[in-house]
């Protein structure tokens, strides 16, 4: 077992497998794999992905932002080459899985319900016609610009900033800030937007 749990990729492998055979077992339920089934299965990625993203924004912003400018000089290239481009990799990916799940799952339970919630409510007429889709709506869209704010500025100016592409040291360090500014926008927006996710879902199903 030691063995199995000291490689990354075949514990990520097990657990996907255990994954799948309780999703299985969910299908052998009453309601078989009608649309309610699909529903969960896309909700469960989504969480899944959700919480990859948003944990590698917290690593990011809760330790390596504010634990850089103490380490020392000759350590740093340890984090810049090594760590940060890896986590960069799956925080950018897991982003994007994050956004296309979320959208199939309200697609998932019905076009009318993913247009009321993309519109806050407003898709039949000027009034909201449920408070629900109003506050799912905002954490939707909270969700959607810190997708953006990943893929437009943050691996952009993360890239420049790691010498993945070539700059000189003010660039560089212009990058640096830059990319760290839309990094802690998403941490600001990043709370919010899970109160709209979880209480929405609790509070109006």
């Amino acid at each position: 077992m030691a063995g199995l749990l000291a490689n990354f990729r075949n514990t990520v492998i097990l657990s996907v497998v255990l994954a799948l055979v309780m999703v299985v077992a969910y299908s052998q339920g009453p309601q078989g794999t009608d649309a309610a089934f699909w529903q969960a299965v896309l909700r469960w990625l989504h969480t899944f992905f959700g919480i990859l993203w948003i944990g590698l924004l917290y690593y990011f912003n809760f330790v390596q932002i504010r634990k850089m400018p103490e380490i020392p000089a000759e350590l740093k290239p340890a984090v810049s080459k090594y760590i940060a481009p890896e986590a960069l990799f799956w925080f950018r990916w897991a982003a994007a899985a994050t956004v296309l799940m979320g959208v199939l799952v309200a697609y998932a339970r019905g076009a009318n319900y993913a247009h009321e919630a993309f519109t806050f409510g407003l898709f039949g007429g000027l009034a909201p016609s449920d408070k629900g889709f109003t506050l799912l709506g905002v954490g939707m869209w909270l969700a959607i610009i810190m997708f953006l704010n990943v893929w437009v500025f943050i691996w952009p100016n993360q890239k420049i900033a790691l010498g993945i592409v070539d700059a000189d040291a003010d660039a560089k360090a212009k990058a640096g800030r830059t990319a760290m500014l839309f990094s802690r926008t998403n941490l600001l927006l990043s709370i919010p937007m899970l109160t709209s996710m979880t209480m929405t879902q609790t509070l109006f199903g």
